[in-house]
């Protein structure tokens, strides 16, 4: 059902999407806006040609969006570590084959309003493959990923770990105070720290703002 204020919120989100590419595109990133999840699937399908092989990290938002059964159908290679029927083995060839793809497909754990991207990581695959990896990276970032400033996009970013916790079964405070306490458990998933300032040279990379609430 509609209601009367939707259009201004719309507006008024689409006036931040905006505002973030602007900033975006002036450090170097190939930047856009769309409205939502349906879109940015499509901008993503855009830029992934067929059988491409696509490295798919951690990431809530790329299966949100459906990412990975398009991508699928279009007969690429998709390299994720999630998949629960690896053996430890095939999960660590899964982490390589993931940072080697054509293609890093990602999202992020915030970016602040002048267009820094914040991550926080575990076992540091996703950080590292953002900062310095062969393929194309692409980032798909909702809205409420949004902060004004690099403290709050750091703190921001922790706010990823209790429901990311949770779904692995994880034994951290943060599980039961549902808030990072900065721990210093022996399962401390907030391990690696990621702020890129600019697109690290010699990579192409994409960032699809959407305004929409993706991801954790």
């Amino acid at each position: 059902m509609s209601s009367p204020f939707d259009a201004p919120r719309t507006k008024a989100r689409e006036a931040l999407g905006l505002s973030v590419v602007k900033e975006l595109k002036a450090k170097g990133y190939e930047a856009l806006y769309v409205p939502s999840r349906k879109e940015a699937l499509e901008e993503v399908l855009k830029l992934i040609p067929e059988k491409a092989s696509v490295g798919v990290p951690g990431t809530v938002t790329i299966r949100d969006i459906g990412a990975m059964e398009k991508l699928a159908e279009r007969g690429c290679t998709i390299s994720h570590h999630w998949n629960p029927a690896l053996s430890p083995e095939g999960r660590t060839q899964a982490l390589l084959d993931e940072y080697n793809a054509d293609y890093f497909l990602t999202s992020a754990n915030a970016v602040t309003r002048d267009g820094k991207i914040v991550n926080v990581d575990g076992n540091g695959n996703r950080v590292s493959a953002m900062a310095w990896g062969r393929g194309t990276l692409i980032f798909v970032i909702g809205l409420n990923k949004v902060a004004a400033t690099l403290d709050d996009a750091i703190a921001r970013a922790r706010t990823a770990t209790p429901p990311n916790a949770l779904r692995l079964n994880g034994d951290t405070p943060c599980v039961k105070t549902g808030y990072c306490v900065d721990c210093n458990s022996p399962a401390r998933a907030c391990r690696a720290l990621l702020i890129l300032e600019r697109p690290t040279f010699g990579r192409k990379s994409h960032v699809i703002m959407v305004g929409e609430d993706l991801g954790y």
